[in-house]
Order: structure tokens, then sequence, then C-alpha cells
């Protein structure tokens, strides 16, 4: 850790703000680089940390957003980033979608797909920096710098790489990494770049995902204590009150399952889909528990209290599942109508798209570049003059 730390001086460069420190360690003054976003950053005895909360979320592009993302995902993240006294930071992870998704059109259709969903549900790129992880160089060559300094027993004890390994031998392979590729092996080391190359602090995440934000954490501190305190340590941040929507044959919708209901199909699929949802045989005119159904869960995630107390009187009363499938229908499509519009309107013109996301690659690169040239300098890559 660096410890009496006193700030020397600033000066502006083209790439951004630079403030130089010099710090004293080990009995031997050092100095170091930090990028333009020092000012967000204090120095104690105790380290570099942040005074900012700066907040980051990757979305992977291989499919098609559906209703539980939106539920799950998309809703929250664009609430919590109009919070005030935070920086938010979003991105569409393409290199992480082709660790398994081989099939190029995919995954273009998909990076189509999901930068309009975000920005038809409401996500201001011009608070929230919005970018596509490929026009990013700096990630790749800081994934490269981690891969030398992180362990490679970290990546044996990754979920992801231990599942696969388990199905490969409950399959009876005698090469337990059968069909891995390095891709899958090493990309915990990828997402610590994608955090740590923006400093980010706070990272929201689900349960099964705490794993990465503390590998990120692991390689940080190994950078730093082999090299120089540049890193923040982030912290996952997981809200066991978002909503995981059941699909269409009770359980959790996923892709993966075959039960999701597309997020902008029209009103005529929307609705055709709604009424697939599997119920009990109950009749119409007998009393219904609220609880146990399928519909009447979905409808909670896009209904007030009110209308939720209202919802359960009618379950109470004994309404028909053809009815209360109607009610969900109107209910939802109340809610996505204005955005599915935006969402054609996106979609009919990509150009628009792509201007946004390269606006949002510079204005990151603002972060990454000076942070990447204090790592180079840290680790011995210098010019000879």
């Amino acid at each position: 850790m660096f410890r009496d730390c006193s700030l020397m001086i600033a000066k502006f460069v083209p790439t951004g703000d630079y403030c130089a420190f010099f710090s004293r360690r080990e009995g031997r003054w050092q100095w170091a680089i930090i990028p333009d976003f020092s000012v967000n950053i204090l120095f104690s005895p105790q380290g570099i940390r942040m005074s900012q909360k700066r907040v980051l979320t990757g979305i992977t592009t291989t499919g098609i957003p559906h209703l539980g993302n939106y539920v799950g995902a998309i809703r929250p993240a664009i609430a919590e980033s109009r919070a005030s006294g935070e920086e938010s930071f979003l991105f569409l992870a393409d290199y992480h979608g082709i660790i398994k998704c081989h099939d190029p059109e995919q995954i273009h259709r998909s990076t189509l797909a999901v930068a309009a969903t975000w920005l038809a549900c409401g996500l201001d790129p011009e608070t929230i920096t919005f970018y596509r992880q490929s026009d990013i160089p700096e990630v790749p060559e800081l994934t490269w710098i981690f891969n030398c300094v992180c362990a490679k027993g970290l990546m044996n004890r990754a979920h992801a790489y231990k599942a696969s390994v388990d199905a490969n031998l409950a399959e009876g392979n005698t090469d337990p990494d059968h069909g891995i590729s390095m891709g899958l092996f090493s990309y915990p080391v990828l997402m610590a770049a994608d955090i740590l190359i923006f400093n980010a602090t706070h990272i929201p995440v689900g349960r099964d995902q705490i794993q990465h934000v503390e590998m990120a954490r692991d390689i940080a501190g190994r950078f730093n204590h082999r090299y120089r305190e540049l890193f923040v340590l982030p912290e996952a941040v997981v809200d066991d009150e978002i909503a995981l929507l059941t699909g269409l044959d009770g359980r959790k919708m996923s892709k993966s399952y075959g039960n999701t209901i597309a997020l902008f199909e029209d009103e005529k699929a929307l609705r055709k889909q709604i009424m697939k949802i599997v119920t009990n045989s109950q009749e119409p005119g007998e009393p219904k528990n609220p609880d146990d159904s399928t519909i009447f869960e979905i409808y909670r995630s896009f209904s007030t209290r009110d209308e939720q107390a209202a919802m359960r009187d009618r379950y109470a009363a004994g309404i028909g599942w053809g009815d209360a499938k109607q009610a969900l229908f109107e209910q939802i499509n109340a809610e996505l109508a204005e955005p599915r519009e935006r969402y054609r309107e996106l979609t009919a013109n990509p150009a628009r798209i792509e201007d946004i996301l390269q606006a949002g690659a510079a204005k990151a690169r603002k972060h990454t570049r000076p942070l990447l040239d204090a790592v180079r300098d840290a680790v011995g890559i210098r010019p000879l003059r």
C-alpha cells in the first residue's frame, strides 16, 4: 500500500488530466501517473480509494432481450443510473459473447438488438458512458498484462470452467478439458480488465457472479503489490429484491429453457405468448391463489400495490385464467408501448446506434488510455527515449 502520499503537481495533457504524485514505499520514493479521473481518487494510509461511486455493468451480446432481462436487469439498472452522486458505465460485452457463440451473424444481430433495447428503455448516453467492449483496445491489452499477473490456480477454481470439466467427466471423456477453449478458461481475466480499466467501485451482479468480482479484486491486489498501486478493489453489489420472472412453463424465465416472453414483439405476438402461460385446471368462478400463479407473479412486476390488491380480489372472486392473461397483457403492453416504438425506430437506423456507441467509446477512452499508460509504465513497457 502507498503510505505518506502527497500530491505534488497536476497538469493538462491532450488525452486528459494527469496527476503526478510521489509516495514512500518500503523506504523508497516512487512516482506514478494517475489519469483524468484522479479528482475522484483520495490517498490515505490505507491506499488509493475512490471518493465517488462508479458502477459498471456489462451485457453479453448473444441473444435478444426478453421480459425477464427487462425486469431483472434493464429497468433497475437504468433507474439506478439516474441516482445522484455516481458514475455509470454500461457496455456491450461482445468479446465475451464469442466465447460460446460462434455464429457471427447472431453476435451482430444481438449487438444491434441489445443496444437498441437499452436506449429504447430510457438509457441516456449523455449521462451514462455507453460503449461496445471491442471499441476499447485498452481492455484486451490490460487483459494480457493481467494474464501475466494472475495465478493459473485462480482460473482453475472458476465456476464455469469447473462446470465444464465436471460435464466432461460425467460424459466419460478421458480429456477433462475436451471442448474447453482458452476463452472459456480465462474469461474471468477479461472480466477483471473490463472492471479495473475504469477503476469501477461497484459491480451489480447476481449471486452466481460474485466470484468474478472476487477474482478481479485478487488480480488488482496482485498487480498493486507487485508493481504499483493503480487499481481500486471493486465491490460486488447483489440486490436480492430484484425480481426474477417465471417463464411460460413455470421455471425461471431463460432463453436456455425456451420459455421467454419477447420484450419488443408487436402487440399481437405479445398477447399470443402470454396466452401460452401454463396454468392449473381451476375453472372460472373458483377462487384462486395468486401466490401460486405465474400470471400474477409477472403481473406484480408491472403494477402498483393498489393494482395488485385489486387483482388479488379478482383472484379470490374466481377470475378465469383467460381473463387473467388478458389483464396481464394489457398491463405489460401499456408499459412497453412507447419503448417498443422507440426500439423499432432505432433498429431501423443502425447508423444512429453506431454513432452513439462511437461517442461512448471516445468518452470511455478518456479514462482507459491514461490508466493503461500508467500500467505500461509500471510494468516496464516504456519508450527508450
